[in-house]
């Protein structure tokens, strides 16, 4: 089985770390045996993040391992002593690469060196008894659980960033041209699909410098799926202009400069998106006098169209700086013409603006409450410490949901279920529960055993 090493599009599988818990702890020391709460809070989760790196020129490095995570956060411990963050996990990409969901949705873009973006973030740690200390509960015996970090599936998908797109026929002599005007060395082959990956050079004309992209592959029907250039279409969309490589001396049946530029244009027409790059047309292997006199027939036709028309030869570079100037010039315009911002990261995930919010309906014979505060306080909860859960209610009734329950009819014995179908927490409704507090006799989420000190 074949090893791939230029790959362009993965499926990326990422989680958070875990927030480590809280601890609850009660300082003691000779004749304080309750010198009250320590304990400590639970580290923050680390995040996972994509980075924009210049020297990362595939996405390879995910298709062997498509599963990351960020590293833990630790518990925390008495005495007042926090868990410690668990480590970012930072995803080296390549300049151009773009994330969507599963779904097809852009979430972000990566352009620009050292742009970065988290893509999972970690869970919050949870608080400690020290820090749930007020003066109604002096000594909280439970702590929060820390939140578990965030999971998604993410596809990333690479989209060269060249100024100029070389386009045309396999075996039209794209990869002798770009080896020709950079220092790119493609593998080079007088057979179709010699180039199985998108090459990219630099190329400096006076003062401009510049990067052209030698797409592989394209054929009639590459846009629905044909040969291998619909794999390689993207890399043309961040191009400033486009340049058509056209072979003059090929001796297949039925192949002519003009219709193989038109079925090129073609395919270009139904990916979409490129009718406002200007074109070049290189008239290639002029150093062959059947291609020479076959590029003196066809020119007038194509200058005719608009375009800018060179004979070129990759083999014995004839032709290759007036390409290469009229590249630079295009370059020039498009910079111009649409100046580049500074680097960033496009968000385009909107997120909630007051996370108070929660919404209660009825399901059935079951009463749903929804909202990203009452389901992160569940996701924090300790079922197995009866005040937790007391402290749990307290948080909801301060919120307004008890109230919105009684509003809607909800009746002492109803099921509640806070959080979606997956991971829900069912309870009965009744307002008037006390937490295991309470077996103390004081208001719930107090300890009486510190009043007084």
């Amino acid at each position: 089985m074949a090893v791939p090493t230029f790959v362009d599009r993965v499926t990326l599988h990422v989680a958070g770390g875990d927030g480590g818990h809280g601890c609850a702890s009660i300082h003691r020391e000779k004749f304080k045996p309750l010198g009250g709460p320590d304990g400590g809070n639970g580290g923050r989760g680390g995040n996972v993040v994509l980075q924009v790196d210049p020297g990362v020129t595939t996405l390879v490095d995910y298709y062997h391992a498509p599963h990351r995570r960020g590293g833990n956060g630790k518990r925390g411990q008495g005495n007042n002593k926090s868990g410690a963050e668990g480590p970012d996990v930072i995803l080296r990409v390549p300049d151009g690469t773009v994330v969507k969901s599963i779904n097809g949705e852009v979430l972000v873009d990566l352009i620009g060196s050292g742009t970065s973006y988290v893509i999972a973030s970690g869970g919050h740690g949870g608080l400690g008894n020290a820090a749930l200390a007020s003066k109604k509960r002096r000594a909280p015996g439970f702590a929060l659980l820390g939140e578990p970090g965030e999971r998604r599936t993410v596809v990333l998908e690479l989209k060269l960033v060249a100024d100029i797109g070389l386009v045309g026929f396999p075996s039209a002599g794209k990869s002798s041209l770009i080896a020709a005007v950079s220092r790119a060395r493609p593998k080079i082959a007088d057979y179709p699909f010699t180039t199985l990956v998108p090459n990219l050079g630099v190329v400096t004309a006076g003062d401009t410098s510049f990067t052209v992209a030698d797409v592989p592959g394209l054929i009639e029907g590459a846009s629905e799926g044909r040969g291998l250039g619909h794999a390689f279409l993207r890399h043309i969309e961040r191009c400033s202009a486009l340049c058509h490589v056209i072979d003059c001396a090929t001796i297949e049946s039925g192949r002519d400069p003009l219709t193989d530029l038109e079925v090129i244009e073609a395919e270009l027409r139904a990916h979409g998106g490129l009718d406002d790059r200007p074109r070049l047309v290189a008239l290639n292997k002029v150093d062959v006098p059947e291609g020479r006199e076959l590029a003196e027939m066809v020119r007038p036709e194509l200058e005719s169209r608009g375009y800018a028309v060179y004979d070129v030869s990759a083999a014995t570079r004839e032709g290759m700086t007036e390409l290469t100037y009229a590249m630079a010039r295009l370059v020039q315009g498009r910079r111009a013409a649409m100046p580049q911002a500074e680097p960033t990261r496009i968000v385009l995930r909107p997120k909630a603006v007051d996370d108070s919010e929660f919404t209660v309906v009825r399901e059935g014979e079951i009463w749903r409450v929804t909202g990203s505060r009452p389901e992160r306080w569940v996701r924090q909860t300790d079922f197995a410490n009866d005040e937790a859960v007391g402290y749990l209610a307290d948080r909801l009734n301060r919120l307004g949901v008890e109230d919105r329950l009684r509003q809607l009819g909800a009746v002492p014995g109803d099921a509640v279920a806070v959080g979606s179908d997956e991971n829900a927490v069912i309870f009965d409704f009744d307002p008037s529960v006390e937490s295991g507090a309470e077996l103390l006799r004081g208001p719930r989420g107090s300890d009486p055993r510190l009043e007084g000190r």
